[in-house]
């Protein structure tokens, strides 16, 4: 496919450039879920990670690659034998694979950071693709920094790449930056230089650091003549986040007749992705986020109440249903069978491994329908969620909680949880319960962890919703993200915090590219 062709290409990076936001990371299992999520709407390309980041990585992409047949799956390396020979390792199961292998090339990035002569990032990148090309046919390579790079070199190394079987030359907005008329025109000049730029597919790779990353992306395309939007769920990512797919996505559809591109998404199945992203990595999207925020579609002005009324058209340029907006089915109950929870799994894309598993979570499923009467999609997303935590690392673990708080009085809390398998009673005093049950958590861990952000969502509509509650703890330089479900959201409370407690003990260490 050439860069000619109206076909637009949709690479997510939700598992790779979106994890590296400060607490985002996810389970091996979590990671599968979104990307068979990621399948169903039709991503071209999934890049599942960065293999030689740790252990853990090179799991999930291993696992990814052997679970997704739909959608080409890419691993994250830098430019030498050892990353890109782990990437084709745990790539090695994937019915369609991609390399994707990136070098700085600015001058402060090379002086500073590489240490690095500028014939020999050259000559290193050409290596690195040939290398690559002994392990498949579809190599992406990615000049970090590109923007701040010089020209010709940059040219010259570009120029390389392709001669060396570079099939998609991505060009990343690595600071935000940019702004959309110069980055196109770069692209387009960059283009016209390099005399063999036609034998790959040019892609773009945008921070949002200026909210600017969607117009980037898009004036990278229009001006500049891509064929790769490189992008990912509700725009998450570090610092200011991504590119967001969703954005991208319907401004290329709704404004179809100006854009003249295709995409090859599903997207019906926007809003499922956005709420299954937003739920394991426990960043809550802003209702007022464009296409996915739960003020998108909400008319709440008279004037335009009225104009709804008489015709869609007046206020509305997308409709609801078309992103995935419906409203929400009661699912299950109370008296729902083992086979219909089972059932309601599979729908929502949700495969347990073993029997044991299955039975765990509809036996969590038959405790919520004591305390609700009715089961929403969206508690079931949470109540797997949270059994797969505790099944992942269970070093902290809870079991019940007591908690008084009258007015006038000072809150306190006793929970029960194990460390370690063995049982623990701890009691705690603080401002509120809250307080007053984190407190009393930490006199027996002890942790030292900083909370940085505490969150509450309802997890659907009406006060017989489950919250969903995000503690945010930062250690050492470690941030992590504990989210923790449950119809009494002082529960919740204690399941994130322990949550979260989990994954500082995991210790996990990773490296994390900026592209």
């Amino acid at each position: 496919m050439s860069n000619s062709s109206n076909r637009l290409i949709i690479f997510d990076t939700t598992l790779r450039d979106g994890e590296q936001s400060p607490g985002a990371s996810m389970t091996k299992d979590e990671k599968v879920r979104i990307a068979k999520q990621l399948e169903r709407l039709r991503v071209d390309v999934i890049e599942a990670g960065f293999a030689a980041a740790s252990q853990g990585d090179f799991e999930s992409i291993r696992a990814i690659a052997t679970a997704v047949r739909e959608s080409t799956i890419c691993s994250l390396s830098r430019a030498n034998d050892r990353d890109i020979a782990r990437a084709a390792e745990a790539l090695a199961p994937a019915e369609r694979k991609r390399i994707h292998t990136f070098i700085a090339t600015s001058k402060l990035h090379m002086e500073m950071k590489l240490r690095m002569l500028p014939e020999q990032v050259l000559l290193q990148a050409r290596n690195a693709v040939r290398f690559a090309r002994q392990h498949t046919d579809d190599i992406e390579f990615s000049p970090e920094d590109g923007s701040r790079s010089d020209e010709d070199f940059l040219c010259r190394v570009l120029e390389g790449v392709i001669d060396e079987g570079a099939t998609t030359i991505n060009f990343p907005d690595t600071v935000g930056y940019a702004v959309p008329e110069i980055f196109g025109e770069t692209i387009r000049r960059l283009r016209e230089r390099i005399p063999n730029s036609d034998k790959a597919i040019w892609s773009v790779h945008c921070h949002n650091d200026l909210g600017l990353a969607v117009a980037n992306s898009l004036a990278g395309v229009m001006i500049g003549g891509a064929r790769q939007i490189e992008c990912t769920i509700n725009g998450l990512g570090e610092r200011a986040g991504n590119t967001a797919l969703e954005e991208v996505v319907m401004a290329l559809r709704t404004r179809r007749a100006y854009y003249n591109l295709d995409v090859g998404i599903d997207t019906t199945q926007i809003v499922a992705a956005s709420k299954m992203v937003s739920q394991i990595t426990g960043f809550a999207v802003q209702p007022n986020k464009a296409v996915v925020g739960a003020n998108a579609f909400a008319h709440a002005s008279g004037i335009h109440q009225d104009g709804m009324l008489k015709s869609r058209e007046t206020y509305e340029i997308m409709r609801a249903e078309d992103v995935g907006w419906t409203a929400t089915k009661i699912v299950l109950g109370k008296l729902s069978g083992r086979n219909a929870f089972k059932q309601r799994l599979t729908e929502l894309g949700i495969e347990l491994e073993s029997e044991a598993e299955i039975n765990a979570a509809f036996v969590r499923f038959k405790e919520l329908a004591d305390r609700k009467a009715d089961i929403f999609d969206e508690d079931i997303l949470a109540l797997v969620s949270d059994e797969q935590q505790s099944q992942d690392s269970e070093y902290y673990r809870f079991i019940s909680l007591a908690q008084q708080s009258d007015t006038g009085t000072t809150p306190s809390a006793k929970v029960v949880f194990t460390i370690d398998g063995e049982e623990h009673t701890s009691e705690g005093r603080g401002d509120g319960p809250v307080d007053a049950t984190v407190n009393a958590i930490e006199s027996e861990v002890g942790s030292g962890a900083e909370l940085v952000l505490f969150s509450v969502n309802a997890i659907s509509t009406g006060t017989q919703s489950q919250g969903e509650v995000t503690m945010r703890l930062s250690k050492d330089g470690r941030i992590v993200n504990g989210v923790g479900a449950h119809p009494d959201i002082i529960v919740a409370s204690a399941k994130a915090y322990l949550s979260a407690l989990n994954k500082l003990h995991s210790k996990v260490e990773r490296v994390n590219p900026q592209v």
